[in-house]
């Protein structure tokens, strides 16, 4: 798997494709012979977009954009809080940060809304930088968990207050996820395993041991029941209180860089270096579709809110896999079919989030860029061109504020209204 900064594989730093972020200024003929190039491998293209910009009236204007500065390093992963307008960060500075966003936004300004720094590093913070590499907040928005690459887990409370720091894993902490409930945390590391953490007693619970090499990503599929993805290429599917997994999936040739269950937690997305995503169920062994229409490496893939078990049940489900050949791709997975690819972005996309409608999906790439396309006309309707390359992007939970992650130290958010 190509880094970011924070996620490495048998300790071994890989190379970050920062360095090779190509110019942004292309010139005509490169980008459109790129696109002459996918017309040929893929037929038409499916929407009418420039690779090199959107066009201006897309463009976010800078009264909606507030660019909040305090971070001295690459900012790797952002969340908002799921009740109220808190916004987290972590970053390659040894911190995260709470942000309060509560006020219209202010363009450029140099303070920023007010923050209160997390910090991470140990006793000696000179040492080995200790890179917050995940965050997650319960479902409540009363809790904040932080993974860094010191291997610590801390919980703190939404006014920035630590509650504990939880210190059983013996590498840097990749992927945190609460479950739903909020009585566990679920955690995975470099050190190859998984622990379910007791969040009333800040004890482990369970410590699963089952993966070969890291592990890159986990995900609740109910209160007790979850999947973990590694650089060893497996998916494990465990329940609290369950010594063995509940199941095995093999069929990945390459790390599995993310997992993401649908939201009736009936399939199982899975995204590789092998340039395919797979679905799979808890009734098959092996995947039931395999999404291969990638010509790279796919880094994520999420589901969109709608369809059976979500707010907006009579609206289609979709998956989104973004990859480090430049594209998007949207999938009918019911069908077992790809209903648009999303041409835009000119480098690797590390993030797409839906808005809690799923009208939209936001991405963000090496590029620069942030764009927000609108799914049912597979076309960008806004678009926010950067200093730098962006890790990750996050929607709010009323659907109209966008965050986005800088490797130029910033995080940038911005109002969404159509």
């Amino acid at each position: 798997m190509i880094e970011i900064g924070k996620k490495t594989t048998n300790g071994i730093e890989k190379e970050n494709p920062l360095d090779d972020i190509t110019d942004a200024n292309h010139n005509e003929d490169e980008i459109n012979g790129r696109l002459e190039e996918n017309e040929a491998d893929r037929g038409p293209l499916p929407m009418d977009i420039c690779a090199s910009t959107a066009s201006s009236s897309s463009a976010i204007p800078n009264i909606d954009v507030t660019v909040l500065r305090g971070h001295t390093s690459e900012v790797f992963t952002c969340a908002w809080n799921p009740a109220g307008s808190l916004l987290a960060s972590g970053a390659g500075d040894s911190t995260a940060r709470i942000w309060t966003m509560d006020k219209p936004s202010v363009p450029n300004m140099q303070n920023g809304p007010s923050s209160v720094v997390l910090r991470h590093f140990m006793e000696t913070p000179n040492s080995e930088s200790k890179d917050v590499t995940t965050l997650d907040w319960n479902a409540e928005g009363t809790l904040l968990a932080t993974g860094s690459n010191d291997g610590r887990v801390k919980m703190w409370s939404e006014r920035g207050d630590l509650i504990t720091s939880l210190n059983e894993h013996n590498g840097p902490v990749f992927s945190l996820k609460w479950n739903k409930k909020g009585d566990f945390l679920l955690s995975g590391s470099r050190d190859k395993t998984v622990i379910v953490w007791d969040v009333k007693t800040a004890e482990r619970k369970q410590h699963f041991k089952f993966h070969s090499a890291t592990v890159l990503d986990v995900d609740w599929r109910s209160n007790f029941s979850f999947a973990t993805c590694s650089s060893d290429s497996m998916i494990y599917v465990c329940k609290v209180g369950t010594d063995r997994p509940l199941k095995t999936f093999a069929g990945h040739q390459g790390e599995v860089n993310a997992i993401k269950w649908d939201p009736t937690g009936s399939l199982l997305a899975s995204c590789s270096d092998d340039f395919t995503a797979k679905i799979w169920t808890m009734k098959e062994d092996n995947c039931l579709i395999n999404l291969n229409e990638h010509t790279k490496e796919i880094y994520t893939v999420r589901w969109s809110p709608t369809g059976t078990g979500t707010d907006n049940p009579n609206r289609q489900l979709v998956l989104a896999s973004a990859s480090f050949d430049s594209t998007i791709k949207l999938w009918d997975v019911e069908a077992g079919r790809i209903l648009d690819t999303l041409y835009g972005h000119r480098d690797a996309v590390y993030s797409v989030a839906f808005s809690p409608n799923g009208e939209y999906l936001a991405s963000g790439s090496l590029d620069k860029c942030v764009h927000v396309w609108s799914v049912k006309e597979a076309r960008i309707v806004k678009s926010y061109r950067g200093e730098d390359g962006i890790f990750e992007v996050c929607w709010n939970n009323k659907g109209d504020k966008i965050a986005a992650c800088f490797a130029n130290n910033v995080v940038c958010v911005f109002d969404f209204h159509m």
